[in-house]
């Protein structure tokens, strides 16, 4: 079957490892479940993947793609959940230690069928694009968990989403701006920023600018370049949520300002099934849809990656056939 993949593990030129050829047809294991992939999402991970970040050397070769929408044998339209959860693991799918997401020890979805487990697939809103339901499995629905689940923000409130352009961070906005909640957000350039108005931020800034008034939370993906800037930017008591650290992961943890301010550093990663089937009925009561950059087939997945890796996104970049 056509599968874009890696090869092989490349930290300095990981685009090197990139294949758009040909894979074995995937068996289907009892329990697990065949989805026919309509459209999936390029995310960071899929690039420190082919870096051979998280994943061991023997996993190779490997079909990129943590997450996607498709159809199932019978027909049903579903979105993919990407947690694979061990065995009999009971709560919150996110703690499962033995946990793992799609490309790290399964195939992925930048094929023309992955298999699953049963409990990955989620019901498809019809209201929902394929393109646009392949977004939501990585960078929506760890949005939704950073803004719904782990910031405890109340409406009215004011929240800074360091980074414009991004997957979390665009959907960050949209979320926000759609609960009620005060959107601020800062871009390396006027054009990421003028993004981040588009989609409803209310005041956008330089990175690092001095803000006109502390917040009471921050969103952040960015990691060691604006780690001084958020912990700046609180309030006494306020919170900063992380999910990434594409900047880099050894930022100056400003001790002293964290413990006389008393604040607050949650870290999230990605989201439950529950969580997922929240998400996509939100969207489909309000009306949000993601912001999709750049749709392009998937024989034409280097472009996107390369896209990815020189930072010149504006949303999601997703695949179709």
């Amino acid at each position: 079957m056509f599968a874009v993949y890696a090869q092989e593990p490349n930290a300095d030129s990981p685009l090197d490892s990139l294949v758009v050829g040909e894979r074995p047809e995937p068996d289907v294991p009892d329990g697990w479940v065949r989805v026919h992939v309509k459209a999936a999402s390029l995310n960071m991970h899929d690039l420190w993947t082919l870096r051979g970040v998280g994943i061991k050397p023997e996993q190779f070769p490997m079909i990129l793609g943590c997450d996607g929408a498709g159809t199932l044998d019978d027909g049903s339209e579903v979105v993919l959940h990407s947690v694979i959860n061990a065995p009999g693991w009971q709560g919150d799918d996110t703690l499962d230690p033995k946990r793992t997401l799609l490309t790290e020890k399964h195939q992925g979805t930048f094929a023309d069928q992955v298999v699953v487990p049963a409990r990955n697939v989620v019901p498809k809103p019809a209201a929902l694009s394929f393109a646009e339901a392949a977004t939501m499995g990585t960078a929506w629905l760890t949005a939704y968990r950073m803004l719904f689940v782990k910031s405890g923000l109340r409406p009215g409130q004011t929240m800074l989403v360091q980074g414009a352009s991004g997957g979390v961070s665009t959907a960050l906005v949209q979320l926000g701006r759609a609960a009620g909640f005060r959107v601020w957000v800062t871009g390396r350039s006027e054009e990421k920023r003028a993004l981040a108005s588009s989609l409803g931020a209310h005041q956008t800034f330089e990175s690092g600018a001095r803000l006109p008034e502390r917040v009471d939370a921050v969103f952040e993906t960015v990691g060691k370049a604006t780690w001084s800037h958020s912990v700046k930017s609180l309030k006494p008591g306020g919170i900063i949520v992380v999910s990434g650290s594409t900047s880099g992961p050894d930022a100056n943890a400003e001790l002293q300002r964290v413990f006389f301010l008393q604040l607050r550093v949650a870290g999230s990663t990605m989201g439950t099934r529950d969580e997922l089937t929240d998400l996509l009925a939100y969207l489909d009561l309000t009306g949000v849809r993601p912001q999709i950059g750049a749709e392009l087939p998937f024989t034409e997945a280097p472009k996107g990656f390369r896209a990815m890796l020189d930072g010149d996104t504006a949303g999601k970049i997703v695949f179709t056939r």
